[in-house]
């Protein structure tokens, strides 16, 4: 059975005696280690949180500047398409009216030769017909 007298009690005081010193030189200092630790891993998470925040942040200007340029670009693209497109048309414009004159120049140049070379045999019909039924008839027409 369980006694209770001196040595009990001197057990007893002895345990809180050294439940005080251990408190004292080794959990209060592993608690406060602890402790330190514990706020050194939320100051270094919320640093994190802020760099992949700021990180989230960068990524999201660099895609809507790319989109940006993408737009400006096709922008630029199209009007020096077009741009080019009516330099086209005009130059088209030009060589066609040079060629339309040159064609109407040649024209008019054909119908004065023809009408000079008509004009010329014209004159020389009678000769020819002359010579052709003298040709056929087999003598001389006067």
């Amino acid at each position: 059975m369980l006694n209770i007298d001196g040595t009990m009690l001197l057990q007893i005081a002895n345990f809180l005696i050294l439940l005080f010193i251990l408190n004292l030189i080794l959990f209060r200092p592993i608690r406060r280690v602890l402790a330190q630790r514990e706020e050194e891993m939320n100051s270094r998470q919320k640093t994190i949180d802020g760099f992949q925040d700021q990180a989230e942040k960068n990524e999201k200007g660099i895609e809507e500047g790319i989109v940006q340029a993408r737009k400006e670009g096709y922008a630029e693209k199209e009007a020096v398409k077009s741009e080019g497109l009516k330099e086209e048309k005009e130059i088209l414009q030009e060589a066609g009216s040079g060629v339309e004159q040159k064609l109407s120049a040649a024209k008019q140049e054909i119908e004065t030769k023809i009408a000079v070379a008509r004009e010329a045999l014209e004159g020389q019909i009678a000769g020819f017909s002359d010579e052709l039924a003298q040709k056929i008839l087999g003598r001389s027409i006067q």
